[in-house]
């Protein structure tokens, strides 16, 4: 039997480790379709490959096809190299004879659509629902591409996903020294590790105030409880948050009174408002269902579950 070692186009004259005993105890190394023969030194090869190998040859190829009886021995493909596709796939769409509609977006025409995808997966993860994980997870993935695809045109201050990804790595290296850099004896858990990453944060973005970087837009409840988690950790006194019998007050107190008992009042809402929302369609089709067209408010009584 022969071997067939196929290459990874993308890691060019990279042999994969379970090829190595193979070419050890090789009777002769072939190159096949794809090897040019400049990379033959480095890979072993001692000639091309003939019509039939003879048992116990290999063959180096990046296509299999022609040996459907050999052992095939495949090149894993680095992790994350479906990145390089997605985003050579955005370049196409964003250049000149790609996209119309791509090629006329902006990062503030994009806004609604980063929104859109961000809530449709945290539904999905909300219903448990992987397929739809694994499709909403795409989508907010292409708000990232694309982004980094316009800012790349930018006259003034352009930068691409490279950059963005640089950025991200060295962000998370430095947050984890305890990681990258063999210890940091302020982490011991993982809530040590949050604190730690504040801190870090703090550090490296200079910033002055506990609250600085909290993104004021952000759902209502959801700031409340960043702020209550951000001021908790700056030592604020739970005694000094807002008091008063108005409604935004009331909510924020709720909201501080979860978050300080370790809760997330965000998703604890939200889950309330989903089954509030499957209750009512509910009664509404029992109510369908026995000919009641307009609901008054026995009707809501009788058919909302309990």
């Amino acid at each position: 039997m022969i071997t067939v070692v196929v290459l990874s186009e993308r890691l060019g004259a990279v042999l994969p480790a379970a090829a190595l005993p193979a070419l050890r105890t090789a009777q002769a190394v072939y190159a096949g379709e794809g090897v040019p023969p400049e990379s033959w030194g480095e890979l072993g090869v001692d000639g091309p490959a003939p019509a039939v190998p003879e048992d116990g040859a290999v063959v180096i190829t990046t296509d299999a096809s022609a040996y459907p009886d050999a052992l095939v021995i495949t090149t894993p493909e680095p992790l994350g190299a479906g990145l390089l596709d997605a985003a050579a796939v955005m370049h196409r769409l964003r250049s000149p004879g790609g996209c119309p509609w791509d090629a006329e977006q902006t990062h503030d025409s994009l806004r609604q659509y980063l929104v859109e995808e961000t809530f449709e997966l945290l539904e999905a993860i909300e219903d448990g629902d992987r397929a739809a994980m694994r499709e909403e997870l795409g989508d907010v993935l292409l708000q990232v591409l694309f982004h980094a695809r316009v800012a790349a045109e930018d006259a003034e201050d352009p930068f691409d996903i490279d950059a963005v990804s640089a950025e991200l790595v060295a962000k998370l290296v430095g947050r984890h020294p305890h990681v990258f850099e063999g210890n940091d004896p302020a982490v011991t858990d993982a809530t040590s590790q949050q604190h730690r990453w504040e801190e870090l944060k703090q550090v490296e973005k200079k910033r002055e105030s506990s609250v600085d970087g909290v993104a004021l837009g952000q759902p209502a409840v959801a700031l409340a409880a960043k702020l209550v988690q951000r001021t908790k950790r700056a030592g604020f006194p739970v005694d000094l948050l807002p008091e008063g019998d108005d409604t935004g007050t009331t909510l924020f107190a709720v909201t501080a009174l979860s978050k300080l008992a370790g809760e997330d009042p965000e998703t604890e809402l939200r889950q309330v408002s989903r089954r509030f929302a499957a209750n009512v369609r509910e009664a509404e089709a029992k109510a369908r269902a026995e000919g009641v067209e307009s609901l008054a408010a026995e009707d809501w009584r009788r058919f909302l579950p309990s």
